[in-house]
């Protein structure tokens, strides 16, 4: 069970926002829990006064780290170093790495290769590389950050209409080959189970990208699909298909 996941939670503080932190564990929260969690940089610096209230009010640990060199990034080289120690003890059932960061990318891929989950959250300009190292990404302004200077969440970001969608090609072609894929003879297939190869197919896919908090919003907003509510013992399940093209005339 997801709730009973044993997580680890490493926050790269030099490259991320401190106003993350509320809507960052609470995403947290969906997947597992966090028996870890550390931030990482040098806390003597001016320019983390933000996150040091962040720490106390999500008892977040402090983790100290000079920058001996300059323009060397001794914060990754210590949440690499904490990252394998937590690994090795065997303990944890996933990481979830908070970077925008490419230094992160091989970290990523040595922990799935243990066979644990690993979750990146990180800003739009994340390189790829990250992204797809990670067995789901999720971008961090989708999280609502808390604004500095109010402490309310920031809005989100306007729904693209259903022609802007439509045009989205990626988007459209994920869903229809994750419908394809998991459909049974008749072409319907269980939403949850085409969200789940879509997301193995696409780390970064998440239906608040478009503003909708919920597959089933996105789904129906495309307006290329066909959903079908069905009663399935003491619940319902959305189901959903390809429309079928009209026949070509001769």
């Amino acid at each position: 069970m997801a709730d009973h996941a044993k997580l680890a939670v490493l926050i790269d503080a030099d490259n991320a926002q401190p106003g993350l932190a509320e809507g960052l564990l609470a995403e947290v929260a969906r997947y597992g829990t966090a028996h870890v969690k550390r931030a990482y940089g040098d806390w003597t610096d001016n320019h983390l006064r933000g996150w040091k209230e962040q720490l106390l009010d999500f008892s977040i640990q402090p983790i100290q780290q000079f920058g001996y060199t300059k323009g060397k990034n001794a914060t990754d080289s210590a949440m690499i170093i904490d990252a394998m120690d937590l690994l090795y003890t065997g303990r944890f059932d996933g990481f979830c790495i908070v970077s925008s960061d490419s230094d992160f990318t091989t970290l990523a891929r040595r922990i799935r290769e243990s066979g644990l989950t690993v979750y990146g959250f990180g800003e739009r300009k994340t390189p790829s590389p990250f992204v797809a190292a990670c067995d789901k990404f999720i971008y961090t302004d989708v999280l609502g950050e808390a604004d500095s200077a109010g402490g309310k969440s920031t809005e989100p970001a306007e729904r693209p209409s259903t022609q802007d969608l439509r045009q989205d090609t990626r988007l459209v072609n994920l869903l229809r080959s994750a419908i394809e894929d998991a459909a049974d003879d008749t072409g319907w297939a269980g939403l949850g189970a085409v969200g789940s190869m879509v997301s193995k197919r696409a780390p970064e896919f998440d239906s608040r990208n478009w503003g909708y908090g919920k597959l089933s919003g996105l789904v129906g907003a495309i307006g290329l699909f066909q959903t079908e509510e069905r009663q399935l013992g003491n619940g319902k399940h959305l189901y959903v298909r390809n429309k079928k093209k009209p026949a070509s005339r001769e």
